[in-house]
């Protein structure tokens, strides 16, 4: 049994220890050794530092550090290194660590790891013997933080969930040296990041085509997200690489206010001038007190809005407006919805942009309209990526933000797609290329879906209004 520490978690605490690169060794765990007070003395005694480590069933993680002796003898142990900290909550990387402010009662060393003492304990783990409770086990310990330790504005709550109910304790001994890191494993699997790869990707969206019964020229691809998020960076990157050089073709870059004012669909075309038959429906980004609103969503969604119609803040789209589409065909709607998100901004992307967003996945829902979600700039999250684009699935750091993103919007994993649109780039790079045009062709499938369910939906009407032509 290794442990269930993973290396980001390590990184995290030997950055805390900050006395250079550290090894962590398991010595104590409760599922495989028991939760008992001897048993983790046996275990743990005069090993020097230690980070004991606790996990709950809410996917949080934390703990403690003590650079002292755990020994049983009934006495504190005087610890200027000691911290508490928090890794992880609600399944969330959130590191915040609890500095000492009391020295002289860093450590209790009488029963379970215990931290803090005299006028109460900061965290105390387990006294005496705790059974295994169907899954997690109920330890009798208590945190009550601010005793001894610094609680940085936090309580008991916003560190263990305020609970006491763990899946695991475990008890490393941190030494001085340079561990071996685990080989990651990617948390998303693919064939290969290679030439062979680039070229299945480029046949598969090449010979794309929308399903024949329904009519369709083109699939339509609306594209949704903030100001600056890489709306029109991601179509720019996927007409680069078809067209074998860096193109402009959509306004793209750094401004206050959205660069796009206009309904554009974008066509893809290949060097010998052929289209593809999809369209990237760029649109205006989202702002707090501007941009697009429901009413105009709702219109884009049903393709009531003609192509290139200028939007107007001042005078909103409506049945009078010139262009309008007052019976759309399949055609002229949208097929899918790709919602673009800046990783690196994601955490503080504004709340009422999160609720136009939210109320724009209502009306999807109610349609049917599949929604995917384009992660940009995730070369900028982890200095590995930025190095070389095909380690985004062994990336952490980008899984992570996957996973927030999909909470955020409530979409599956699966249809978070990162990519890294071409910015300063003066010429195509196979791994940058490789990961746009995977998430292209999930989003044509997407599309794809939509239409089958739409063949199934007429195929279903055209067999009722038969059954009822039989009966009359």
């Amino acid at each position: 049994m290794t442990g269930k520490l993973t290396d980001k978690d390590m990184d995290q605490l030997e950055q805390w220890i900050g006395t250079g690169p550290k090894t962590f060794t398991l010595l104590y765990a409760i599922t495989r050794d028991g939760c008992n007070n001897n048993i983790f003395h046996q275990k743990c005694d005069n090993q020097g530092p230690t980070v004991t480590v606790l996990y709950n069933q809410q996917g949080s993680v934390y703990g403690g550090y003590t650079g002292g002796n755990w020994v049983n003898n009934g006495g504190y142990v005087n610890d200027a290194t000691a911290f508490l900290y928090r890794l992880h909550y609600n399944k969330v990387v959130n590191p915040v660590k609890l500095p000492i402010t009391n020295a002289t009662y860093a450590i209790y060393t009488v029963q379970g790891p215990t931290f803090g003492g005299y006028s109460g304990y900061d965290l105390s783990t387990f006294n005496g013997t705790i059974n295994n409770s169907g899954g997690y086990f109920a330890l009798n310990g208590s945190m009550n933080l601010g005793y001894n330790y610094n609680n940085q504005g936090l309580n008991a709550n916003q560190i263990n969930n305020g609970t006491m109910n763990v899946t695991e304790l475990e008890v490393y001994k941190v030494a001085n040296g340079q561990r071996k890191k685990a080989i990651q494993e990617p948390w998303r699997k693919i064939k290969g990041w290679n030439e062979k790869f680039l070229d299945e990707l480029t046949e598969d969206i090449v010979s794309f085509k929308p399903l024949p019964d329904l009519h369709i020229s083109e699939a339509r691809v609306l594209m949704i997200g903030p100001v600056g998020a890489g709306k029109s960076s991601f179509y720019n990157t996927i007409n680069s690489i078809f067209r074998g050089r860096i193109t402009q073709r959509a306004c793209s870059g750094s401004a206050e206010q959205s660069l796009t004012t206009a309904y554009t669909p974008y066509l893809v075309r290949v060097r010998s001038g052929a289209n593809l038959n999809f369209k990237l429906c760029d649109t205006r980004g989202l702002e707090e007190s501007q941009g697009l609103d429901v009413l105009e969503c709702n219109y884009l969604l049903d393709g009531n809005v003609p192509e290139y119609y200028q939007f107007n803040p001042a005078a909103p789209i409506s049945q009078e407006t010139d262009g309008f589409i007052a019976k759309p065909t399949l055609e002229d709607k949208v097929h899918c919805v790709v919602f673009v998100l800046d990783s690196t901004t994601l955490e503080v992307t504004p709340t009422k942009i999160i609720q136009k967003m939210k109320s724009f996945q209502t009306l999807m829902n109610q349609k049917g309209i599949p929604q995917a979600l384009l992660l940009t700039k995730v070369d900028k999250l982890c200095k590995d990526v930025e190095k070389n684009v095909s380690q985004v699935f062994k990336s952490e750091t980008v899984e992570e933000h996957v996973e927030k993103a999909s909470q955020l919007l409530g979409l599956p994993r699966g249809n978070v797609l990162p990519v890294k649109n071409y910015e300063n780039e003066m010429q195509l790079e196979e791994n940058i290329s490789i990961l746009a045009l995977l998430s292209l062709r999930q989003i044509l499938y997407f599309a794809e879906d939509y239409m089958e369910n739409m063949m199934d939906k007429r195929a279903a009407a055209q067999r009722k209004t038969e059954k009822m032509n039989v009966k009359k």
